[in-house]
């Protein structure tokens, strides 16, 4: 993977997603004991009601279909994701499911097709951090945002201390590529995935990222003893 330039890390990123996409989500499931499920469903429910609602870096669509049963059947979702084949597993999956207004849409998060406002609430689960450079992905949410509006990431920053500590790093640096690979049969995919959570920022650095790009951290939740955390921040601004 060419690490020569922010773009270039992009393309190999969504090459890496497109490569691994058929196996995606019994790996979420084997990789993570099933608890990917159940940290989505606590994350989701700190948004507050919202009518439309944006699901980026949606991969397979899973956060989409908490985020539509946690908003109602008024509510619209849009699942995005730089990855087409991504898409075309969730495609069967959120058919029908995402409500009036709602639908599948393949963007970039640098770059998003939207005009300003057009959203109540975004919501990412483990792809702010590989969006290269996450700053720019922050700036296009808060940029689709309304005022008063919400962002949702559920990401993983690993456990604070304690014992967990260094059993998280055991597992995501040396057990979790070894699975990933016998599962998938992609190396570099699940050397990728250790590697992009220890350059990514820590707590409090993506709390300065947000409140650079007008969004300002209101409430976070560790799930799992910090495994991973779920970060609720608020849209400024009129």
């Amino acid at each position: 993977m060419s690490t020569s330039s922010e773009p270039d890390l992009n393309v190999a990123v969504r090459e890496m997603f497109d490569a691994i996409s058929p196996r995606y989500d019994l790996l979420n499931r084997l990789l993570s004991a099933s608890l990917d499920r159940s940290w989505r469903n606590r994350a989701v429910a700190l948004l507050p009601p919202a009518g439309r609602v944006l699901d980026l870096c949606a991969g397979t669509g899973d956060l989409s279909l908490v985020l539509r049963r946690r908003m109602g059947p008024e509510a619209a979702v849009v699942s995005a994701d730089f990855s087409r084949r991504m898409l075309l597993l969730a495609l069967p999956k959120v058919a029908g499911a995402l409500g009036q207004g709602g639908g599948v849409v393949q963007a970039d998060a640098r770059s998003l097709p939207w005009p300003a406002r057009s959203y109540d609430a975004v919501a990412v689960a483990f792809g702010i951090r590989n969006v290269y450079p996450p700053a720019a992905g922050l700036r296009e949410i808060a940029r689709v945002l309304r005022p008063g509006g919400h962002l949702l990431v559920l990401e993983f920053f690993g456990p604070r201390q304690g014992y967990l500590r260094p059993l998280f790093s055991l597992y995501f640096r040396h057990l979790l590529p070894r699975l990933g690979r016998l599962v998938s049969g992609d190396s570099q995919a699940y050397r990728y995935l250790p590697e992009s959570v220890a350059r990514f920022a820590d707590r409090q650095e993506f709390a300065r990222l947000l409140a650079e790009a007008g969004l300002r951290q209101v409430q976070s939740l560790e799930l799992s003893g910090g495994i991973a955390t779920a970060i609720l921040a608020r849209r400024e601004g009129e």
